[in-house]
């Protein structure tokens, strides 16, 4: 039986990838900040919610001390927990942005990586954004060209680079980054457009469950390998 954590998990891509996994037979460790809605969300799909925000390390730890209790292992770990904010950059909103999106990868990996090492088979997906791509974005081909946000595509860089770094020196364990596609969630409701946080979560889903032969160190999206 396989178990997973999922952070930013009460919501959006999160919520569908916990829901999804819990489906297929795994067993799903829902992590969100607030207990209450953590909670709700994870009876609604048979999920076990742990308290957990990226931001705090002692929550960090805390929370994969309490898998390890109960489990002595993880399988699956889906870095899922992010931010988005469309206002003036500035110090403050840059420390946000990094603190959420790529320290908070470095928190819950460095927390997990004990858990990890006990699986025969484990398995790190970093949902990031392809706008964190130099490819990408200047690729007039790309949606991503048309588009301005510099903290949270500077951000995801840094979660897609450490995500690699993680598979260099961890080479028994898969890691990878992952475009879920566009999807409307709350961090995109300044937009229009998106398909549903189900169908984005089936991509997160196909790479988290992907065998002994998986790929690591690769950004991906749902049609294969990105360019960086």
């Amino acid at each position: 039986m396989t178990i997973a954590l999922i952070t930013g998990a009460n919501k959006g891509i999160g919520f569908e990838t916990a829901k999804q996994l819990v489906e297929l037979g795994h067993v799903v460790y829902l992590g969100a900040r607030d207990p209450e809605r953590g909670t709700q969300a994870a009876s609604a799909i048979g999920a076990r919610f742990v308290q957990l925000d990226v931001t705090d390390d002692a929550s960090a730890h805390r929370a994969l001390t309490s898998v390890d209790a109960a489990e002595g292992r993880l399988d699956v770990l889906v870095h899922n927990a992010g931010i988005q904010e469309f206002a003036e950059v500035d110090g403050p909103r840059a420390l946000r942005a990094f603190d959420t999106n790529a320290v908070g990868v470095v928190r819950v990996t460095e927390a997990a990586l004990p858990l990890l090492r006990r699986s025969p088979n484990a398995n790190v997906v970093t949902v990031t954004s392809s706008a964190g791509s130099f490819w990408a974005v200047t690729n007039p081909e790309r949606p991503e060209f048309h588009l301005t946000n510099a903290l949270y595509a500077a951000s995801k860089a840094a979660a897609t680079m450490l995500t690699l770094q993680y598979a260099k020196a961890n080479p028994a364990i898969a890691f990878n980054a992952l475009e879920p596609g566009y999807t409307a969630t709350d961090m995109t409701a300044a937009f229009e457009g998106g398909r549903s946080a189900e169908e984005s979560a089936r991509v997160v889903v196909r790479l988290a469950t992907l065998g002994a032969n998986a790929p690591t160190g690769t950004l991906q999206d749902e049609t294969g390998a990105l360019d960086w």
